[in-house]
């Protein structure tokens, strides 16, 4: 059958804010021009002049972390423990390269939250009411991306305040449903940080602080940041792709996520 796939992933792009100045990634390009001194001590005795155009190859020099550009963050990242819930005393949080491949592939479900304000901490009753606008059951393993406001201010510098976040409560709803991997075009899958801050200078309350990370102690699971294109896809009848990068021992790996729908 043929088969439409939507991009749902980010470019690395030093010029584009999608990270605060000191976290973004740095790509130094080096054309066909600037590498010549790279090939020849393969080749001893190789001039310029005999290759076609005189070119050697194109080359970048990436410096990064692992949460630039579009991510998948395992476990470890949230916590050193996880399923506190399921498992007396919790266990060590499993790394990126520990994530079971079978989480990365499956049907997809898109809420759609853009309605919700800038700061805003999405909850359970939110996601039950989507569900149900959509006509939804929610299946073990189904991958809930949500669409928030933040991806239509990708690229521009309000795009780290963008968006709604989800907060404890409506993680743990999905993850205590066996839904494992979720994502969201926002930067975090918490609500932004200026929010959270002024949230916190008013309560004193540091368990507001990455709540919707912090769930992950109890019960162990994923999560996709900086996704794009969300709005292109419908809310259910496609399957999503996001296999991490393989980094050991890492809190993350650089994804190419994708949706495969039915054309």
């Amino acid at each position: 059958m043929p088969q439409r796939i939507i991009d749902l992933s980010i470019s690395i792009d030093a010029d584009v804010p999608s990270d605060p100045p000191m976290a973004r990634p740095k790509v130094a390009y080096l054309h066909h021009g600037q590498t010549f001194d790279r090939l020849l001590p393969f080749f001893p005795g190789l001039t310029p002049d005999r290759l076609p155009d005189g070119a050697a190859w194109a080359i970048e020099k990436v410096e990064l972390t692992t949460h630039n550009g579009t991510h998948l963050d395992a476990p470890w990242h949230f916590h050193p423990t996880m399923n506190h819930a399921l498992v007396p005393g919790g266990e060590r949080a499993a790394t990126i390269d520990e994530i079971p491949l079978e989480w990365c592939f499956k049907p997809g479900v898109k809420l759609d939250f853009r309605h919700l304000p800038d700061g805003a901490v999405a909850t359970a009753a939110d996601v039950e009411a989507e569900l149900a606008r959509i006509g939804h059951i929610l299946q073990p393993l189904d991958i809930v991306l949500v669409n928030t406001a933040a991806g239509g201010r990708f690229g521009t510098d309000g795009y780290l305040d963008a968006g709604c976040g989800m907060g404890r409560e409506a993680t743990l709803w999905l993850t205590s449903r066996g839904v494992r991997v979720v994502g969201t075009d926002a930067w975090s899958w918490d609500a932004p940080f200026a929010a959270t801050a002024k949230r916190f200078a008013e309560t004193g309350d540091a368990a507001l602080i990455w709540e919707g990370h912090k769930a992950g102690r109890e019960i162990g699971y994923c999560h996709l940041e900086k996704l794009h294109n969300l709005e292109l896809l419908p809310a259910i009848g496609f399957t999503v792709a996001c296999f991490p990068v393989k980094i050991r021992g890492a809190s993350a790996g650089w994804t190419r996520a994708v949706a495969i729908l039915d054309a």
